[in-house]
């Protein structure tokens, strides 16, 4: 491109052509995404031809919701899709925590232990388990929790692992991104080797993995490999930026009709639940999903290989492989990070006129920053950045249903640093 059309977008001159030889090293790597893209594509066609996916599939359902063809359909599609037997994907699930407290209480029960084996879990997940306060928590009904932190290179501590297992061990989490920590997100391969040493010391032990925004990163999913449940939710990978809500557990059989049981009543189970009129954006979403993976994971490349240029520390860095679309950017003062989180509000096709300032978050123990101007509100699959706001002040960028959105957010985020003196501009003309 010889213009700078992103100047229309407030984008300087210098930095466009910093960005453009930053990307014109990448275009092997986006190559090898967009064949994992289409091998995923593959995957999703394959599993709705099987389930003979029909118009009748998108028809609303009502109440009860008793026979609905579209609901039980799509759940036959995403176990196929993830080679499990059975699955729940339902609007009811209202977001990723709340799908894996749903699969954590269907499966737990008094007297049992749930082991984290990759450290502390999610922030939002503290109220949940127990870790902090909170009524209804599974500590108030008598289950128990232990963790085994990371070593220091972010590897499984497996001799530690083996001896936190007992007899109480009924469930074993493990998180697949990083949450909001700076550490590796764990691959498919890892996270294989680590279900199958926790299988080989207890091997009716239930293994669940926190999917989220890891799903069509990478050719399998975990439940390829011995994943007793995987978890996540619609607004994120999964929904292809069309679902308005939802979630989705998919897992053995057994686990899943527990689920079935928890999420609407005991004798009911998976046989109600209405649709909501959902349907067709639940089917095109999932369908849409590894082109709008492929776009985001290009644009946490890009965000990598420019702010390394620029001086800070990513996670993944610019060369390392990827498993999840969260690049992770520590920026190392507030206010850099509100800063970045600017422009990523300003590139936004909606709310783009708003100011993104850190406050008290529910489910959160530090104030917390958010940047999205999404069609769908919380939806980070589109582009969205947030952060605690605690050191190192890392920023957690994500989504962009089009690569091109990404790649705006990453140059808008950059520029306002500019505006605001945070970066000193002649960082771009070094490189």
């Amino acid at each position: 491109m010889k213009d700078n059309i992103y100047s229309l977008m407030g984008i300087s001159d210098e930095l466009f052509q910093f960005s453009e030889k930053t990307l014109s090293s990448l275009e092997d790597r986006f190559k090898e995404i967009d064949k994992t893209a289409e091998y995923n594509q593959m995957k999703v066609i394959s599993a709705m031809q099987k389930n003979r996916v029909d118009a009748a599939c998108f028809a609303e359902s009502t109440g009860y919701g008793y026979n609905d063809m579209g609901r039980d359909t799509l759940e036959r599609v995403y176990a196929d899709c993830f080679g499990t037997e059975d699955a729940l994907v339902r609007p009811q699930i209202t977001c990723g925590t709340h799908a894996l407290s749903l699969a954590l209480s269907a499966n737990l029960r008094p007297g049992d232990e749930l082991l984290s084996p990759a450290g502390k879990p999610y922030d939002t997940l503290e109220g949940v388990i127990g870790i902090r306060s909170s009524p209804g928590s599974l500590a108030e009904y008598g289950v128990t929790y232990r963790q085994v932190d990371l070593l220091p290179d972010d590897s499984f501590d497996y001799d530690k692992i083996r001896e936190a297992i007992n007899d109480k061990t009924k469930l074993v989490t493990i998180q697949r991104s990083k949450g909001y920590q700076t550490r590796e997100t764990f691959s498919v391969e890892k996270i294989a080797k680590l279900i199958k040493f926790v299988k080989g010391i207890k091997p009716d032990v239930i293994c669940m993995v926190d999917n989220c925004y890891g799903e069509f990163v990478e050719r399998l999913e975990p439940s390829n490999f011995g994943a007793d449940m995987i978890v996540g939710s619609l607004i994120k990978n999964l929904g292809g930026g069309l679902a308005p809500s939802g979630g989705y557990i998919c897992g053995t059989k057994e686990c899943i009709e527990n689920c079935g049981w928890r999420l609407t009543a005991p004798g009911l189970g998976k046989e109600v639940g209405t649709n909501m009129g959902l349907m067709r954006q639940f089917y095109q979403g999932l369908f849409m999903a590894p082109s709008v993976v492929a776009g985001a994971l290009k644009g946490a490349i890009f965000a990598a290989n420019i702010y390394e240029r620029l001086g800070f520390r990513c996670v993944p860095n610019s060369t390392e492989s990827r498993h999840d679309i969260i690049q992770a950017v520590e920026l190392e003062s507030p206010e850099r990070l509100i800063a970045f989180c600017k422009g990523i509000q300003a590139a936004a096709p909606v709310d783009s006129y708003v100011t993104p300032v850190p406050g008290d978050m529910p489910g959160y123990e530090s104030e917390v920053i958010m940047a999205a101007g999404a069609f769908v509100q919380g939806s980070s699959i589109e582009l969205s950045a947030d952060a605690p706001l605690r050191e190192p002040y890392a920023v957690y960028f994500q989504g962009g249903i089009t690569w091109h959105h990404a790649k705006l957010g990453i140059l808008k985020s950059v520029q306002e640093m500019l505006n605001e003196n945070l970066i000193n501009i002649e960082k771009l003309k070094e490189k």
